[in-house]
């Protein structure tokens, strides 16, 4: 059986993955460019130091969908029976959308942190999981004030939560991944929390 189908869609996935919502809400709405500002990266809590708000939930919407699609096409697919597809085809879709993310083509491999794109990606895969790890970036980051914590928790809770609950599967590894993903992401902030130079979230 030809591979040609789950191999686009993979590529469609990461290219979809690889718009930079962030970046091109920023230069459209203040005319600068994200990569030199803040932190330099393209997710939505720099694009709330540098245009707001309102534009950073607007990248966040965006960088949550673009992870959500791709996987809800999959289920399409498989549902109308369109295409055989095997069981790990829709976690490399999620995994692609997420990469494109993190190392865009469109910003010569630069990108964000991921841990939106994760969310909307891992919605359909893990919804318990997801719900209860932004329910602990939430209250972390309300107690301690600092986003990379939050994140950094969310990301270890998406794994631990499903490994709980379902065990050892493929969809552990899958989060597994996505989670060390983020985690090697937030490396430097990492960092600046042990020096307590980290950004505060407002």
């Amino acid at each position: 059986m030809s591979l040609w189908p789950e191999i686009l869609l993979i590529l469609a996935a990461y290219i979809i993955g690889s718009i930079p919502f962030g970046y091109i809400f920023t230069r459209k709405f203040t005319g600068k460019s994200i990569l030199d500002f803040g932190s330099g990266n393209i997710g939505s809590t720099n694009v709330g130091r540098i245009a707001g708000k309102k534009i950073a939930v607007l990248t966040q919407a965006c960088d949550m969908s673009k992870g959500l699609l791709p996987v809800a096409l999959v289920y399409y697919l498989n549902i109308e029976n369109f295409h055989h597809l095997e069981e790990y085809d829709i976690y490399l879709v999620a995994l692609a959308t997420i990469l494109g993310h993190d190392f865009s083509l469109f910003l010569k491999l630069k990108g964000g942190k991921g841990v939106n794109t994760t969310l909307g990606a891992s919605l359909l895969l893990a919804p318990f999981s997801v719900l209860l790890s932004v329910l602990i970036y939430f209250i972390v980051t309300w107690k301690y004030k600092f986003v990379s914590l939050g994140s950094i928790c969310l990301a270890i809770s998406l794994t631990i939560s499903d490994l709980v609950i379902h065990g050892i599967s493929s969809l552990f590894y899958y989060l597994l991944i996505c989670s060390g993903l983020i985690i090697v992401k937030h490396i430097p902030n990492i960092r600046r929390l042990l020096n307590n130079t980290e950004y505060q979230s407002q």
